[in-house]
């Protein structure tokens, strides 16, 4: 099976230079076109002055990550001062373009836009000034764009940074959600097993149970009964290995094959003639009409007889049970109903076992309703299964035996 790619194993960036790198390499554009010999004399510094205007920048830029904002005005300003005495000083200038840059990069748009703007207007503004003033060409025009443009890639790296995080975050929570719903489904596969395997092998080996008593008691006396017994016991073996073998069989099949067949009321004589063999009273009161069941309903109601006869054998009393299957309107409804050996003194404690419980979750995954408890003379195990499509619904576990 391919593995799954999660965020470890998504692919980085490439790594970018330490931070001292990239100031030292800033600093550097700032300063060596303060000494470079160009032929243009407005680009050369004219004084120690103007010298100090070119060259501070450079230090000013190390602060542009911690106060974007003040590292932008302390260059435009600086590179006013030296274009108001004569220089147009290409260091300054590029200053000016690296802390309009670093703006919109660290700061988001709704403060950064106004800074930028402000920026692009007073570094023509004061162009405009000293070159009608002084007659020198300050090319604002090439100044402003690149400050405006400056402005924009800021803006753009920080949008497409804030993009890639989102995306990763998406992922992130993809991914937990992924596991979150595998071991989700783990938890609800495990519960399926278990409600399988309780309903393969608590029926068949109370019927075992209640058999081996009757061979036992009746070898002597009654030979023949005990025969009987002992068959009954063969054949419940014989069909609680098969129900196990077929649930391993399922369970080392992929997923994509089809799911054992399910038992379903055509064979409830088969479970009642189990049980009258042993020598209890069953009376089935089937009140249906021929119309077929739902799928679902018809394997739900089968394991709800089922478990009725199951908690009979396990805790009844004058060896009796009564069950009544009758479709009211657009619902089936089933009763089971036997004497109790003692009642429980409190009738809220929940069952003592598991099988009440997994038949309460196959009720509630067809949208109908169990009750279980103690009942004048004995226990009742009701339910109600909805012959129509219905949501789900979780309901409160009434006590009862298992």
């Amino acid at each position: 099976m391919r593995a799954v790619p999660t965020i470890e194993a998504a692919p980085r960036p490439l790594p970018t230079p330490p931070r001292w790198v990239r100031d030292i390499v800033v600093a550097v554009l700032v300063i060596v076109p303060a000494f470079a010999p160009v032929p243009f004399p407005e680009l050369r510094p004219s004084g120690p002055l103007v010298y100090a205007f070119a060259l501070l920048p450079a230090a000013v830029l190390t602060f542009r990550r911690r106060w974007p904002r003040s590292a932008l005005a302390v260059c435009i300003a600086l590179y006013v001062a030296a274009l108001a005495l004569g220089t147009l000083a290409p260091g300054a200038a590029l200053a000016v373009v690296i802390a309009a840059y670093g703006v919109p990069d660290r700061l988001d748009r709704r403060a950064a836009a106004p800074v930028s703007i402000a920026a692009v207007a007073v570094v023509v503004t004061a162009s405009i000034v000293v070159e009608l003033t002084t007659g020198m060409d300050t090319r604002f025009l090439q100044i402003g764009l690149s400050v405006a443009l400056a402005g924009a890639l800021g803006d753009a790296t920080r949008s497409r940074r804030a993009y890639v995080l989102a995306v990763i975050e998406r992922a992130r929570r993809a991914e937990q959600t992924r596991e979150a719903e595998a071991s989700r489904r783990v938890t609800e596969e495990r519960l399926r097993i278990a409600r399988d395997l309780h309903d393969a092998v608590a029926h068949q080996i109370s019927v075992i149970s209640l058999n081996a008593g009757v061979a036992s008691s009746a070898l002597e006396s009654r030979p023949e009964r005990a025969r009987e017994a002992l068959a009954t016991i063969r054949t419940a073996s014989r069909d609680v290995l098969g129900e196990i073998g077929s649930m391993l069989t399922v369970l080392r099949t992929p997923d994509e094959l089809d799911a054992r067949e399910q038992p379903g009321l055509a064979r409830l004589g088969d479970i009642v003639e189990s049980v009258r063999v042993a020598g209890w009273d069953v009376v089935v009161r089937d009140e249906r009409d021929e119309e077929p069941l739902p799928l679902g309903v018809d394997i739900v109601a089968y394991r709800v007889v089922q478990e009725g006869l199951t908690n009979a054998l396990k805790h009844g009393a004058a060896r009796r049970v009564h069950v009544l299957l009758r479709r009211d309107e657009d619902c089936l409804e089933i009763v089971v109903t036997n004497p109790l050996d003692r009642i429980p003194s409190d009738p809220d404690l929940p069952p003592s076992g598991f099988g009440l419980l997994g038949l309460r979750e196959r009720v509630d995954s067809v949208g109908g309703g169990l009750e279980a408890g103690p009942a004048p003379g004995g226990f009742r195990l009701a339910a109600r299964l909805p012959l129509s499509p219905h949501p789900p619904q979780a309901r409160p576990a009434p006590g009862g035996a298992s």
